[in-house]
């Protein structure tokens, strides 16, 4: 499993409560990987803008045809506006149906690098992601 640096949001360095959310998307086709790469990284560059985000991985395994993200946010309605963000929209519209989509979340009374990471690879590893 390939993974990006820590990409920090407004909310980086917050304490407090925070939402992890990990999302899982299995491909059908391996050629769709690079364009869903650009997608994902195109969204990252606006993250620092984005309100209620701690910051994020990305993460792949090639030669599965899976990839998603390790999202951290200061609560449920930080993610759900992420969601219904427009670029967002607009890119999962684009690769709809071209793969199936999971994901999973959990609460923490704080962000802790150190025990995030471990615990989403072990849930992806596992298959610990409710398929949408």
């Amino acid at each position: 499993m390939l993974r990006s640096s820590w990409t920090p949001g407004q909310d980086h360095g917050r304490s407090g409560p925070v939402l992890v959310s990990v999302t899982d998307f299995r491909l059908d086709r391996i050629t769709d990987l690079p364009g869903v790469y650009r997608a994902a990284r195109r969204l990252v560059a606006a993250w620092p803008e984005l309100e209620g985000a701690h910051g994020l991985w990305l993460w792949t395994v090639p030669t599965a045809r899976r990839c998603g993200a390790v999202a951290v946010w200061r609560d449920a309605a930080a993610l759900h506006r992420f969601i219904a963000w427009p670029p967002h929209v607009a890119i999962m519209r684009q690769y709809e149906g071209r793969g199936t989509l999971a994901s999973t979340t959990w609460q923490a009374a704080e962000f802790d690098p150190v025990n995030t990471w471990p615990r989403a690879r072990a849930a992806l590893r596992a298959g610990r992601t409710d398929a949408t």
